[in-house]
């Protein structure tokens, strides 16, 4: 049984948007741990090897319990408008004064999700003394960032921003309706009630309250959607971001000049950097193109066999035909 939000007639007027440095910097740690899933992701852990090795992120992890309960303190959700969002040292220092006895009680929560943490010596020690367990919580987070998002933060901001300006336009041209239909496998939006089915989400019926939504894109969620329903915040929905698919991807190959004569340069660069299959959002965010232009292409080469495509769930993926291998690699 799926979470369900149920809206009432104030939380239609209470849908916002909004991104989170803190937020990402702890779903990226999680992402380390996703063993069989990293899929996307894939390049960047590669990347990361050296800096993970110097970090010991087991008091993280201890309140990451897969499809369990996250400490609410650890990722309070932006407050700030999007037009000016909150920066990572502001949300850390938030993380910081968080009250002892509710990092207490939300780690409490957390560690019952895992049979035996509690009473792990990592877990007496981090209930024990809660003001000492927020701020080493804060320093790991810290370290976090630095190892593996600061640096490219700034790449990973406008992808961020790009889905919120995509989302916003969805929205005023579909509703909320239409917003969902296209934002996860995971959400239906039926009746005033939006359906979550995650094996991170919690189960029941909420009624929001008249405290809205924030929607939250997200680069290292990918591929859950993540519902959070803390008391004293707005409550939040994360996705994973459009276009991620391509944020890590190798630089695309300068197609030959002979297969730029004979398909033009745009047809020819689609047909040379498509060494693995690829949607048509992917391509456009590779290629920096218009999504419609891309799809145009596709249909070209396409009918000339030089590509062929398959649905798999709400994509449709693009791959070489062996003739269209072979005019793209020159090998016959």
């Amino acid at each position: 049984m799926p979470l369900r939000l149920r809206f009432g007639t104030d939380d239609l007027l209470r849908c916002r948007f909004g991104f989170s440095p803190l937020c990402e910097t702890h779903e990226a740690v999680r992402t380390l741990r996703r063993r069989g899933r990293h899929g996307y992701h894939r390049p960047w852990l590669r990347r990361m090897r050296e800096a993970v090795a110097g970090l010991d992120l087991s008091a993280l992890w201890l309140f990451m319990p897969r499809g369990g309960y996250t400490p609410d303190f650890l990722g309070p959700p932006p407050g700030t408008p999007f037009t000016s969002p909150a920066s990572f040292e502001d949300e850390l220092a938030l993380l910081r004064v968080t009250d002892p006895a509710v990092a207490h009680e939300e780690m409490a929560r957390s560690l019952a999700c895992t049979p035996g943490a509690a009473e792990s010596p990592l877990g007496r020690e981090m209930l024990d003394d809660p003001e000492r367990a927020v701020q080493r919580l804060a320093d790991l987070t810290e370290r976090a960032w630095q190892a593996l998002i600061a640096a490219d933060w700034p790449r990973l901001r406008s992808l961020l921003e790009a889905d919120i300006a995509y989302r916003s336009r969805q929205l005023a041209d579909g509703g909320l309706e239409g917003l969902f239909a296209d934002l996860h496998p995971g959400l239906r939006w039926s009746g005033g009630t939006l359906a979550i089915s995650s094996p991170a989400a919690s189960l029941g019926v909420w009624d929001l309250g008249g405290r809205g939504v924030l929607l939250m894109p997200s680069i290292f969620v990918w591929p859950d959607v993540v519902s959070g329903f803390a008391p004293r915040w707005q409550p939040t929905v994360i996705y994973p971001a459009r276009g991620m698919g391509a944020l890590w991807q190798r630089p695309v190959p300068e197609a030959p000049g002979a297969l730029v004569r004979l398909l033009g340069a745009n047809r020819a660069a689609i047909l040379s950097g498509l060494d693995e299959p690829a949607s048509t959002t992917a391509l456009a965010h590779r290629h920096g193109l218009a999504p419609s232009s891309v799809s145009e292409h596709l249909t070209v080469l396409r009918n000339a066999g030089l590509l062929a495509s398959r649905r798999r769930g709400h994509q449709v993926l693009y791959e070489r035909t062996p003739l269209g291998m072979a005019l793209a690699t020159g090998e016959a």
